[in-house]
């Protein structure tokens, strides 16, 4: 109940003075100290990667002109914080040997600089294809495709598939049912251009199922009927494979300028613990394990919270009918982060151990969490698989001769429109379940651990919720159909991983200290973070829907005139 110090100091050597105890604490009369610009330098870095940043990435998803004073505003912001950091260091002796953080920003950093070097590589890719296209005679210099083409990147100069084709290309063909197909086969035959009727043949001719194969017409058509993408097979020609290629490698730059944003977050943990003093001698491997693992249920939680508000709706993550099929399901990313989590934290947890020293009970403790994790998530992802489950279903097919089965028999249930995988909550949910039943030392340790705990295991119970609905009514529409199951499921993980970095041994014995081990102030912190959190979420995914749908409304404008 009583914070013993002397059995503390048996372990952990005192706490040593830090850029906090001297700035505001200890500072003595008469020194001067300057953390009002350290101050300056979390704001202008905070600025840059949660403002500048995403913002940017928001213009970038609609190839807004804007985009390119982002990127200025971006380095603008860094260049300040790095200043003030710098000026700061002079003047204030080094209160952190060893420190880190430093050097992990100027590596982020540099990636950041790499990514825009892309963005200068591809401009000067489209500036030549641009002079070249004139100087072959295909076009004639217009300021406005230099603009659109060169300057904003976007395709409609060299592709052909300007405005006027809009309606015809980004709709896929492999969407339509019946009754919209034969609605676009008379739009074509009114169309008196023949290169219109060129773009749309290829819709017509797809959906003619094999006249050689009873098993693949039999499936197309229950495709068709369950108003799933029909499964015909297909040849792939060079356009295809560079199609793949661009898509594949525009998946990548995104997650890389995405990942930015996370790395911002792991610099705002690592300064706070460098200024405070933390995570130093005995306490490192712990506070590490907290901060890191928390720092991801955190992220996890914030990015299942832009889910439920619509991001990534065009996969299909969005609790949506996925408009197209090549992507894999968000159950499946999410499995496979878990197992990476698990692959990785099964031989971590003897880190600081000598050979030979006995395996203690939190050890194999923390490491069977991690099994867990590893080959749950490998269960995970082997469900999301389409040949795994082809071949989990071929038992009942096999035993129907062909000539047997019905077309309603062999029909896909509506439940396969949606992925229910149970997993990513179940190990979630365990891992909370048992961190509530973690030993330690004191009364109030435990409390927080069971606060966390329980928040995890209310993310599992309400990710259950959400299956369980869209179970009985899956989702029909593209639209994101934001089950409030899952708006409170992200909080509870978001808010739960908070909480889990505030349980570090050294926090709670900093918090015994000064009197302030008290349960409701560090749920109440949590909380009023996460919702701030929340609330520049729900800024940024309004912000993004706001300049697509002005933008969908332009090009929708210029194609009706």
């Amino acid at each position: 109940m009583e914070l013993n110090e002397t059995e503390v100091t048996l372990y952990h050597a005192p706490t040593p003075p830090s850029y906090w105890t001297i700035d505001l604490v200890d500072a003595h009369p008469g020194e001067k100290r300057y953390p009002g610009l350290m101050g300056l330098h979390a704001l202008f870095m905070g600025l840059a990667f949660f403002g500048a940043l995403p913002i940017g990435i928001a213009l970038r998803s609609v190839k807004h002109a804007w985009h390119g004073v982002t990127v200025f505003a971006f380095y603008g912001f860094v260049v300040l914080g790095l200043s003030t950091s710098a000026l700061y260091q002079k003047l204030t002796p080094n209160m952190y040997e060893g420190s880190k953080h430093g050097v992990q920003g100027y590596w982020f950093l540099f990636f950041a600089v790499l990514i825009s070097a892309f963005d200068v590589f591809a401009f000067v890719l489209r500036f030549i294809a641009y002079v070249n296209s004139i100087r072959k005679g295909e076009d004639k210099f217009a300021l406005k495709a230099f603009w659109n083409y060169v300057i904003l990147g976007r395709d409609e100069h060299l592709s052909g598939s300007g405005a006027e084709y809009t309606n015809l290309v980004v709709e896929d063909p492999e969407d339509l049912d019946d009754a919209e197909l034969k609605v676009k086969e008379v739009d074509v035959s009114e169309q008196t251009s023949p290169r219109r009727a060129r773009i749309v043949e290829p819709i017509q001719t797809q959906f003619e199922p094999s006249e050689q194969d009873n098993d693949e017409t039999e499936s197309w058509a229950n495709d068709v009927h369950h108003h799933r993408q029909p499964s015909y097979p297909h040849s792939w020609s060079i356009t295809d494979k560079r199609s793949l290629l661009r898509r594949i490698g525009r998946g990548v730059f995104a997650t890389a300028e995405r990942s930015l944003v996370f790395a911002g977050l792991w610099q705002v943990i690592s300064g706070v613990v460098i200024y405070t003093g933390g995570c130093r001698g005995n306490y490192i491997n712990g506070c590490l394990a907290h901060l890191i693992k928390g720092a991801i249920f955190w992220c996890y939680g914030l990015v299942t919270f832009a889910r439920y508000l619509g991001s990534f709706s065009e996969l299909g993550w969005a609790w949506n009918r996925a408009p197209f099929k090549q992507y894999p399901s968000a159950e499946f990313v999410e499995s496979l982060v878990i197992f990476v989590y698990g692959i990785t934290n099964t031989w971590m947890e003897r880190f600081g151990a000598h050979p030979g020293d006995p395996y203690t009970t939190k050890q194999v403790q923390h490491i069977s969490i991690a099994v867990m994790f590893w080959f749950a998530g490998l269960v995970g992802m082997g469900i999301e698989s389409k040949r795994v489950r082809r071949w989990l279903a071929s038992g009942s097919t096999a035993a129907v001769p062909k000539s047997r089965r019905s077309q309603e028999a062999v029909a896909e249930p509506p439940s396969y429109v949606a992925s229910f995988n149970p997993f990513p909550a179940l190990v979630i949910g365990v891992t909370g379940s048992a961190m509530s039943a973690h030993f330690q030392t004191y009364i109030f340790q435990v409390q927080i651990h069971v606060v966390w705990g329980t928040f995890l295991a209310a993310f599992a119970v309400f990710r259950c919720l959400t299956y369980f609905f869209l179970w009985l009514g899956p989702p029909r529409s593209i639209l994101p159909s934001r089950p409030p199951t899952e708006a409170l499921a992200s909080f509870f993980l978001a808010c739960g991983g908070l909480e889990f970095m505030f349980s570090t041994e050294e926090l709670t014995i900093a918090a015994m200290r000064q009197g302030h081990d008290d349960v409701m102030m560090f749920v109440c912190v949590g909380v009023a973070m996460t919702c701030f959190a929340f609330c520049w979420a729900l800024g940024l995914v309004a912000f993004k829907g706001w300049l697509k749908s002005h933008t969908h409304a332009a090009v929708n404008f210029h194609s009706s005139a």
